[in-house]
């Protein structure tokens, strides 16, 4: 058995191996209902083998999206849309992940293909952030500093977006902290500026992440697993450190966090760039999954199984994630079982393994 196909349960839930189909925008929804542009994009990945299969972020508030394109689940609208495509993740044999999240001062943006950069109202809308500081570059919009009556109301809305996702059959819920969207702004030094219980010390940068993790976990059930993406590195000596990750994910197992999805980097525009390259963010995963003691999983540029295979190996992380790999090739675990010598018929949909015996 290789590691990449050995099954993984965390709580309840038991994944049938170490793949993961990481969260993806896609920018195609309306009002935040997803469509039949997402089941064919999600469903197709557990058909064709994956173990976990991620939602793109999903807003927890309109406000929360980065584009006007962003799926949503701040309204009893979107419960059914997605019931729709968990239903059929789980029946291909995967268990169906949704992550919540909120852009922050990230939002009211253009979809990527359209430029990407700030638009205005009516298209646009007022963003929100710890400081009242604009991302950079093309996100030029100033956001609105936001008062702890604002900070309390958004750990409720993360609350109410849980308990929607308990209704559309989710099985994991992961929520983003990471790539320099809202949580990620105050977790940061770079973005969070302020002087108050939600500002300044790592204790207080943190309070935010720590007490929507809370609400989440409160409104989730006991038998089903929580994660956190963290961007766990600023890559900046001003920001946030792979130690400060460290630290936090001790504090987050403790409130019921299974599981750190540990990504990098995009809280600010930077003239430095990442090391992007094979395998380039697993230090960080494999610094948490040991400092924390906590499960982790790696995301970034892993293409080859047998590099995968290795990352598992030597415990650097629990779980694979890919990205644009699962874009090139939705069936990527066939790929992979046929590399590793992992019998092909044991992975995916029968309609595709049938076909590929010989």
């Amino acid at each position: 058995m290789t590691k990449l196909f050995e099954s993984l349960t965390i709580r309840g839930i038991t994944l049938r191996n170490r793949i993961v189909v990481s969260s993806m925008c896609q920018y195609s929804s309306v009002d935040g209902v997803v469509n039949d542009w997402h089941l064919v994009q999600l469903g197709s990945r557990a058909a064709g083998g994956a173990g976990l299969v991620m939602t793109e972020a999903t807003a927890v508030s309109p406000e929360g999206r980065i584009t006007a394109g962003d799926a949503g689940l701040w309204d009893d609208k979107h419960i059914e849309p997605w019931k729709r495509v968990m239903s059929f993740v789980k029946a291909q044999g995967a268990v169906a992940g949704l992550q919540l999240a909120h852009a922050g001062r990230k939002g009211s943006a253009a979809k990527p293909w359209e430029g990407g950069k700030s638009v205005s109202a009516p298209v646009g809308w007022s963003t929100f952030a710890p400081s009242a500081l604009a991302f950079g570059k093309h996100l030029d919009k100033v956001p609105v500093e936001m008062t702890v009556s604002e900070i309390k109301n958004l750990i409720r809305q993360f609350g109410e977006a849980t308990a929607r996702a308990v209704q559309t059959g989710a099985e994991l819920l992961e929520i983003h902290a990471g790539h320099g969207y809202l949580i990620h702004e105050f977790l940061s030094p770079i973005a969070n500026k302020r002087n108050d219980l939600y500002g300044g010390s790592f204790e207080n940068r943190v309070r935010l992440l720590t007490e929507i993790v809370q609400q989440v976990r409160s409104k989730w059930p006991a038998h089903l697993p929580l994660a956190v993406r963290l961007s766990a590195s600023d890559w900046d000596n001003d920001g946030w450190t792979p130690d400060d990750s460290v630290a936090l994910a001790k504090i987050l197992k403790s409130a019921g966090v299974d599981l750190i999805d540990a990504s990098s980097g995009f809280i600010a525009p930077t003239n430095t760039p990442y090391p992007v390259a094979p395998g380039w963010q697993v230090f960080l995963s494999e610094k948490i999954k040991n400092g924390a003691e906590i499960l982790t999983g790696t995301v970034g540029k892993i293409t080859d199984p047998s590099q995968a295979e290795s990352i598992l190996e030597a415990s650097k992380a629990d779980l694979i994630y890919l990205a644009t790999e699962y874009l090139r090739n939705p069936n990527w675990p066939l790929r992979a079982a046929k590399e590793l010598g992992f019998d092909v018929t044991k992975v995916g949909a029968i309609q595709i393994t049938h076909w590929l015996k010989s």
